[in-house]
């Protein structure tokens, strides 16, 4: 793709001129549209684990990716094939040429997403989960109405394009609730709640709150909390925050029922146990090396949410500070940020890094450093940084803690993927 990986243009205008040119794919699927601050992508995997559990044949349009495009366009599970991703964006981009001249190129991200609808209607599915990408309103995503609609929780963040309010953005977001949609779903709170509330009044759309399972416990495999029926839940992904996800994942699925597609309680509850997220709150363990912990917390709320998902979890797998590489884009970044991290583990050490391939568009790595103070050190280039890293943990026995931007995430990712200590 060299449509800017980093560009925004918010507008529907030129997602829905690509859409009817390509005969309108997206007429017709069914599903979840999901948006948020923080938990789309947890909540994204744990409905279609579930659906896939149910025997519903499920379409993923996850964002952003870890290490190829094709994570983005998702089928039963698996990544498009690379020959069929080279097809469908060769016919999408053919369609763009056509639509250019009166609604200006479409960005890579509404080329992603026209071809994922594309992919979805060739591949006959059931049901699509989608995540939107920014805000909503004015997210490429927000063409589609798959008939339920959810927003996990509501922050500050990307105040450039929503808002600099936390108010002003859940107005954003909550319009992907739309007039004939069966149910709409949130986990957010107040000032975001009575917004988002507000909206569903307004397009006459059945509202529900969802508040989080009640966490039992953690352990190294994921999270144990207490179900809406009182019964212990086991969730596949870590940290305390995932019982937020489970809670509107399983509100999503009581929706998607009032669609037709029902899904028995046993069916839901092994479907929770089996939800994977890789580069999210990920742990990868290696016998005789450091525990490796991958998380794509990039904003505030994601790193205090990392910050507690530590503090269940780092007694379970060191007894010595952990070390962190860190990398994040400049737009991301606000001051105190780094509090939680540093509350949870003062004598950690960070190591900051460039966001790979993200040029002008990562934060400085020297000014992360100084946000930390003493026991940081910056290093530009993310290979040397992550073998610096990666060093440090191995001699100090702690956890090797890599967060920030998911591209950094993805990056580290890989490199795990070519040594096979990961799938």
């Amino acid at each position: 793709m060299s449509r800017g990986r980093f560009g925004i243009r918010l507008g529907l205008g030129r997602t829905q001129a690509l859409l009817k040119t390509l005969g309108e794919p997206q007429r017709g699927i069914r599903g979840a549209l999901i948006g948020g601050t923080n938990g789309k992508g947890s909540t994204q995997a744990l409905v279609a684990s579930v659906l896939r559990e149910a025997g519903y044949r499920v379409g993923q349009m996850p964002k952003p990716h870890l290490v190829s495009y094709r994570e983005r366009i998702l089928v039963d599970g698996q990544l498009i094939s690379p020959a069929d991703f080279a097809d469908v964006v060769e016919e999408v981009l053919a369609a763009a040429d056509k639509v250019e001249g009166r609604h200006g190129p479409p960005t890579e991200f509404e080329v992603l997403t026209a071809a994922a609808f594309t992919w979805f209607r060739r591949s006959q599915i059931d049901l699509a989960v989608v995540e939107v990408g920014l805000g909503g309103r004015l997210d490429a995503t927000n063409v589609w109405q798959g008939g339920v609609s959810a927003v996990t929780n509501v922050a500050l963040d990307h105040m450039e394009y929503l808002g600099d309010t936390v108010a002003k953005i859940a107005i954003e977001k909550a319009q992907i609730i739309k007039r004939g949609d069966t149910l709409a779903i949130t986990g957010a709170t107040e000032p975001a709640l009575d917004e988002i509330r507000l909206r569903a009044a307004r397009v006459n759309v059945p509202f529900e709150v969802r508040e989080p399972f009640e966490v039992v416990r953690i352990e190294r495999a994921g999270t144990v909390a207490l179900d809406k029926s009182g019964q212990e839940q086991r969730i596949g992904l870590l940290g305390r925050h995932q019982a937020a996800n489970a809670a509107v994942a399983d509100g999503i699925i009581d929706g998607l029922a009032g669609l037709g597609f029902n899904v028995p309680d046993d069916v839901r509850r092994r479907g929770f146990a089996n939800a994977r997220w890789p580069g999210r709150m990920e742990l990868v363990s290696r016998p005789g090396r450091p525990d490796i912990l991958l998380d794509g917390a990039h904003n505030p709320a994601g790193l205090k949410a990392l910050a507690v998902g530590l503090s269940d979890l780092l007694p379970q797998t060191s007894d010595t500070s952990p070390t962190f590489l860190m990398g994040i884009l400049a737009n991301h970044w606000q001051e105190g940020m780094l509090d939680p991290l540093l509350d949870v583990a003062p004598k950690a050490a960070l190591i900051s890094t460039r966001v790979p391939d993200a040029a002008g568009a990562s934060m400085d790595p020297e000014k992360i450093a100084f946000a930390w103070g003493a026991g940081a050190v910056h290093i530009a280039d993310p290979d040397r940084a992550f073998g610096s890293a990666l060093d440090r943990a191995s001699q100090t026995g702690g956890t090797l803690v890599v967060c920030g931007s998911l591209y950094l995430v993805g990056y580290v990712r890989a490199k795990l993927m070519a040594s096979g200590e990961v799938e």
